[in-house]
């Protein structure tokens, strides 16, 4: 792991022959700059670059060849053929030729980048697209009319998307949408936005000690991930600000940052709610109508980009996805305009304000690939930009190393979001070879992940690292980010024909551990939400647990409805005592993810699993969840009974397994995510691609 001189840098995907030549770094332009530095040509050779070609290409080529070897008056033809139907130009460059600098946090010497993408052909069976990300955009309105866009690798989307498939597959109607859950529709404020100086409504500040109990509630809670303020600073102003005989409510942007932070610590230790108003949201909308417009606060941008941050965090936690990304984009230009993403100078600037300035464009650039991959939508900054170091804790080495998985992880959701969500055509067609890509990119992190932040969930001993856990729980929605698309696929071939869905899933075995792995990971998070459940850690005001435990469950849903042998009712079981918790601690947003999901499961039990069968809709669908006066699992009781319903005794009952070469009960190594990973590449991947078009996934 990278020290606190690291500095984050993005390799090419290509080096010239001059570079490639004499070991060095090359920048992958063209000419590129050392070449263009010295004057010199500048060549690149793509023969080193793999390209994967399927059966029915090859098929083509020789049969073509055969014709013009039958033509008696044709002069000698040469005609490239492969020498076998699986041949793939395995060709790699020599291993001393990468181009990571020794420390560099960027991607390790086993990244995808040496198994870059391959050439692939034009021919339009040749591609297997993701489903989620191609095709006419997908679009969903609210019951008060709004309309929101489905973005591709959203996990709210994804469950809308597998939602409407399935009961339109029942019902063949359209999924109602009264009872679901939309941007910014759980909590309500009580502010209608207006910055109106005489409708402004003070909060009584709390004690001087109560205010400490908040702040490092606040620190423990977020602050070992996050930076949110500065503490030397803070806290300077915090004794200044409590000194006065009456403090000062108008004390600049300071105040507004410590409105900010006390409605974080009072969503933290707040757990009973008055109606649907979030806890602290009195501190944070007083916070909202004191902040200045964007032209004042890059007069002091440092604590201004915090302020921005915080207020990203606060809006995200209670589901205003759309607001919070927002926010965080105007943190990232801000912070990019004052420098935060360079190498800033030491010497002209001071070690203190470059260390505080790192800490701060490290948490916007993590909560921006974050957010942005909730929401769905393509990245806005290029990681060749940035030419930063990882911030420096002098007492805490640990700290910079979380700092720097946290970032790789990020990275990683980035990649995903921009290989296998990539819209059609414009940068790989092949959806299982961006899958490769992505699991290579996700493996290279693995054994780092296990050797510096162990999870120790089995030894009674030792108690469960909040941040190991955090950065694990990470890792494990990079997978099953790279890999629920394949779900959705053999979802939409299932409802068409469960003989089909069968012979799919038999016919690839490659496919089938993918799969698997999506499984697999999901129970990874839910044992590692167990733990922390088990201790008193689940967070249960920031939704990142939450993010964790909703989308593990939709995939352990969707996988018996697939094939049996993917039923894991005790692991269910488990995700859903998580679920309570977190609603017991007050949050709406729970609730309703959870009533969603015990609808999914109701619609989904519906197929049996020779025949799917069609049932009456019901008469009526619930418009609000929350009101409903009957128990928590009201509007799944509409529906017929579960086939699969929860009552598994969770220690005696495992579910069934499959017996298949790769088995990941005890963890997703290196080695394992590589050799699912390495078997994609001689799949034919023709008949797959013949299904997507004979059941219309596009």
């Amino acid at each position: 792991m990278a020290g606190s001189g690291s500095r984050v840098a993005k390799r090419s995907l290509n080096a010239c022959t001059r570079c490639r030549r004499q070991k060095i770094k090359c920048s992958g332009s063209q000419p590129c700059d050392g070449c263009n530095k010295r004057k010199l040509t500048c060549i690149f050779d793509d023969r080193d670059q793999k390209i994967l070609v399927t059966k029915g290409y090859i098929d083509e080529l020789q049969q073509k060849l055969a014709k013009l070897q039958q033509n008696e008056h044709t002069d000698t033809v040469h005609v490239p053929v492969p020498l076998s139907p699986d041949y793939v130009d395995d060709r790699s460059p020599d291993p001393k030729d990468q181009n990571d600098a020794p420390g560099e946090l960027a991607r390790s010497s086993n990244d995808i980048s040496d198994v870059q993408l391959q050439n692939e052909l034009e021919d339009p069976a040749s591609g297997l697209t993701n489903p989620l990300s191609s095709g006419p955009p997908a679009f969903m309105s609210a019951e008060n009319g709004r309309t929101f866009y489905l973005g591709t690798s959203s996990n709210w989307s994804f469950t809308r998307r597998v939602l409407s498939l399935t009961h339109e597959q029942i019902y063949q109607e359209a999924l109602p949408t009264g009872a679901l859950l939309f941007d910014g529709a759980t909590y309500d404020l009580g502010w209608d936005g207006l910055r109106v100086a005489q409708d402004l409504d003070t909060p009584a500040v709390p004690t001087f000690d109560h205010a400490m109990y908040l702040i490092n509630t606040v620190k423990f809670r977020c602050g070992q991930m996050y930076h949110l303020f500065d503490e030397n600073e803070f806290m300077h102003n915090l004794h200044d600000f409590y000194s006065q005989p009456k403090p000062n409510a108008t004390g600049g942007l300071w105040y507004i940052h410590f409105l900010l932070v006390l409605a974080f610590g009072k969503g933290f230790v707040k757990q009973k709610l008055q109606g649907n108003k979030p806890a602290g949201a009195e501190f944070f909308v007083n916070a909202l109508q004191l902040l200045p417009d964007v032209s004042v606060l890059h007069r002091e941008p440092i604590e201004s980009t915090e302020i921005l941050c915080c207020v990203a965090l606060y809006l995200q936690a209670l589901d205003f996805r759309s607001s919070a990304h927002n926010y965080i984009g105007q943190a990232m230009r801000m912070a990019m305009a004052e420098g935060m993403h360079t190498q800033m100078p030491i010497e002209y600037l001071g070690e203190n304000m470059v260390q505080r300035c790192r800490k701060i464009w490290w948490t916007v650039y993590i909560l921006d690939r974050e957010m942005t991959s909730l929401m769905g939508l393509p990245q806005s900054l290029n990681d060749d930009h940035i030419d930063t170091q990882l911030p420096a804790f002098p007492h805490s080495i640990q700290r910079t190393a979380a700092i720097g998985m946290h970032i790789k992880l990020s990275r990683i959701i980035a990649e995903i979001n921009s290989t296998v969500y990539a819209i059609d055509g414009r940068l790989n067609r092949n959806f299982l070879v961006r899958t490769k890509t992505a699991l290579a990119n996700i493996a290279s992190l693995a054994d780092e992940l296990r050797g510096s932040f162990p999870l120790l969930l089995e030894q009674a001993a030792s108690g469960v690292s909040r941040i190991s856990a955090y950065l694990h729980l990470l890792y494990h929605q990079c997978i099953i980010l790279a890999t629920r698309p394949l779900l959705f696929c053999f979802l939409k071939i299932r409802f068409e024909s469960s003989d089909r869905c069968s012979e799919a899933l038999n016919t690839s075995r490659n496919v089938r551990n993918l799969i698997q792995m999506c499984m697999e990971s999901s129970q990874q998070i839910i044992s590692i939400l167990h733990s922390l459940q088990l201790e008193g850690l689940l967070e249960t005001f920031l939704p990142f647990d939450l993010e964790s435990i909703f989308i593990s469950t939709v995939v352990l849903l969707m996988g018996p409805a697939i094939d049996i042998r993917w039923n894991y009712p005790a692991w269910l079981e488990k995700a859903y005592t998580i679920f309570e918790d977190i609603i017991d601690s007050g949050n709406l947003i729970a609730k309703f993810r959870r009533s969603e999901l015990q609808l999914l499961d109701e619609l989904l039990s519906c197929f049996p699993q020779d025949q799917p069968r069609r049932i009456p809709a019901p008469f009526s669908f619930p418009n609000n969840v929350l009101n409903l006066p009957g128990p928590p699992d009201s509007l799944a009781s509409s529906f017929p009974p579960s086939a699969h319903a929860l009552g598994h005794d969770i220690l005696s009952d495992q579910g069934p397994t499959i017996e298949d070469e790769f088995s990941f009960t005890n963890g997703l190594t290196a080695a394992q995510i590589m050799a699912v990973a390495d078997s994609i590449e001689n799949i034919d991947t023709e008949w797959m691609s013949n299904a997507m078009i004979e059941h219309s996934i596009w």
